[in-house]
């Protein structure tokens, strides 16, 4: 009997070594003998992404962002072999491909490419003759054939992506933990388990930090209405459903808390305050392809103001060289840059019909005397840059302000 077709995405922490592919084998067999069409997608082994990162780095600490995506597509091609011996190993056929082999098309943009779309012809071919399909996740290739990246957590995009094209029934996202939590449950211990959550909330809570699935998937998964469920690989609780909405959700007011740690804030000081100014700073920054995030400016009475953003560390040598060109062409003062921040927020679909969520977020801060130095809000969250060295302790105050443990 068929029952369907499920897309499965397995993180690195699920295929971290030989024993872990093993249990992913046999969990994905299970589902077979249960009479469904599979395609799994895999990361790469464990920490290799980051051990292929620090190998560039030694040769050359900025790599040719097309020579970057050479060398880190190779992490998914060794597991998505290993797991399909595994399955081999148990009875079952299998087939592996790289995601330029099941013809995921690319933008040329290396290191962070969107998908053009996807000629799916050779994942049917194989599901029509009984195979479960193994594709490398985080991959694709240009229409000149060359080998490009997602970007971080891109395997959740390969994933999402070949739900919607293949019409899926559910597209499984299997991780280390069992599911979205209230927050980090490392830093707090009582944060709750959401089974419901919109694509709204966790596009937010992906975008401001939570590690559990890339933004840019959760943007197609929306956009498609591909139905979500995130669960753990390590247990066959079942986890956390991203849906198009959910019913009770105007009342919770806060749904989670995220921290990014991963940010540099950088300031020019001594701004001339006239039209323009911050036109060119940030053209010139764009151009570089760094995404800016944060902005505060603060104007003085002496017709001179400072300008504040924050960008992703990864990108903080990329933008200091583009603003410190850019200062001196302007005269401006100094360029500094800050890389003891982090950035805590909260998010909830209930913010927008409840007020007062931010005096009660900057009180729960005050009350562990955490300083705020940016501010930036959206309809369904209020971030704060603080002091890294309070980033836990703000957590923990926030969780249990808003009353998530309970």
């Amino acid at each position: 009997m068929h029952r369907g077709l499920i897309v499965q995405k397995y993180g690195g922490s699920s295929v971290a070594n030989v024993e872990r592919i093993q249990k992913v084998a046999k969990r994905v067999a299970d589902y077979r003998k249960k009479g469904y069409d599979l395609v799994v997608v895999v990361s790469a082994l464990g920490d290799t992404t980051d051990e292929l990162i620090e190998l560039a780095n030694q040769i050359d600490t900025e790599p040719s962002d097309r020579e970057m995506d050479m060398l880190l597509s190779t992490g998914e091609q060794i597991s998505v072999a290993l797991l399909a011996m595994a399955i081999h190993k148990l009875g079952l056929e299998a087939i592996s491909f790289t995601g330029a082999q099941v013809g995921i098309i690319t933008d040329s943009s290396h290191t962070k490419a969107r998908i053009i779309k996807i000629n799916a012809g050779k994942i049917r071919q194989a599901l029509r003759n009984g195979k479960i399909v193994i594709v490398a996740g985080f991959q694709g290739v240009t229409l000149e054939q060359d080998i490009t990246t997602l970007g971080r957590g891109g395997s959740d995009l390969t994933a999402v992506a070949l739900a919607k094209e293949l019409a899926a029934d559910e597209c499984e996202i299997y991780t280390d933990v069992e599911g979205i939590y209230t927050t980090d449950p490392r830093i707090e211990p009582r944060a709750k388990k959401i089974k419901r959550i919109t694509y709204d909330e966790m596009l937010e809570m992906a975008s401001l930090g939570a590690q559990v699935m890339q933004a840019r998937s959760i943007e197609v998964a929306k956009k498609f209405n591909v139905p979500i469920h995130v669960r753990s690989s390590f247990s066959d609780k079942s986890g956390t459903m991203i849906v198009k909405e959910a019913r009770h959700m105007e009342e919770v007011v806060v749904s989670g808390i995220t921290l990014n740690k991963s940010e540099t804030k950088i300031t020019v000081c001594d701004v001339p305050d006239r039209p323009g100014i911050a036109a060119r700073l940030f053209k010139d920054i764009s151009g570089s392809g760094v995404s800016v995030d944060m902005i505060v400016q603060n104007v003085s009475h002496i017709r001179q103001t400072d300008i504040s953003f924050t960008v992703n560390k990864l990108d903080t040598n990329k933008a200091m060289k583009v603003v410190r060109r850019a200062a001196r062409a302007m005269g401006t003062g100094d360029v500094l840059k800050d890389e003891g921040i982090a950035r805590v927020s909260i998010v909830g679909v209930g913010m927008k019909s409840h007020s007062g969520v931010a005096a009660k977020m900057f009180e729960a801060l005050a009350s562990h005397k955490i300083n705020i130095e940016m501010i930036s809000t959206s309809d369904i969250s209020i971030s704060c840059i603080i002091e890294k060295k309070f980033a836990e302790a703000a957590v923990r105050s926030l969780h249990e302000k808003f009353g998530l443990g309970k």
